[in-house]
């Protein structure tokens, strides 16, 4: 298993992308379809709309893309050649999305469905600050966050290979939200916690604005 915690990210998601497809589509369905339509709901047609960690393109990127104009973001080249088939109305890249580059104010939203906490948690600040650069004025950020402290959490089987996770506590993202310059007043920044394979699992939705 290699070492770097991205490289478990990648080559795990590279193993798993079938697996993991027909998996995510039976957990969490409620969530993420609330969360869908609040995107549907607030953005007008034809809106920018970035998507950090797309993973298989569906039911998230398919759904949005009926609608926006949506980039989607993977680190992982088996789960993007997926993506281009269940989301073919959507552009999409495959990098790390703590490197990407963007012009400032260039997406009226930025999603991040379950992907973050995937990324090692001394990079979460930096990337929401990147984050709120992107975001027009105004911009929509909605994205699950950890709602516990993990710092570096493993598992060598999750879904048939190695993962890594990690996260700050509800209280800790909700206050790097704040100074990334993103703010949840009058949106919500709410826990949710659902069943996965018999375990209840908690995260963080945060949706805020620049």
């Amino acid at each position: 298993m290699p070492a770097d915690p991205k490289q478990i990210v990648e080559q795990g998601y590279n193993h798993v992308a079938g697996r993991y497809l027909a998996w995510a589509g039976g957990v969490r369905v409620a969530e993420r379809a609330k969360y869908s339509a609040l995107l549907l709901d607030h953005l007008p047609a034809g809106a920018d709309v970035l998507e950090l960690g797309c993973g298989a393109g569906a039911p998230t990127t398919r759904l949005l893309a009926e609608k926006f104009r949506v980039t989607g973001v993977d680190i992982s080249a088996a789960q993007i050649a997926l993506a281009q088939q269940n989301a073919p109305g959507a552009q999409f890249l495959r990098a790390d999305m703590t490197r990407l580059d963007f012009p400032p104010a260039s997406f009226d939203a930025v999603t991040a469905f379950y992907s973050i906490g995937h990324v090692p948690r001394d990079e979460h600040p930096r990337l929401l600050r990147a984050i709120a650069q992107w975001l027009k004025p105004g911009g929509l950020f909605v994205a699950a966050l950890g709602a516990h402290d993990e710092e570096a959490g493993y598992e060598d089987d999750w879904l048939g290979a190695p993962m890594f996770f990690s996260s700050w506590d509800a209280a800790t993202n909700r206050r790097l939200v704040a100074e990334a310059g993103l703010t949840t007043h009058r949106v919500s920044a709410v826990e949710e916690t659902a069943d996965e394979d018999g375990q209840p699992v908690t995260f963080l939705w945060v949706v805020a604005r620049k």
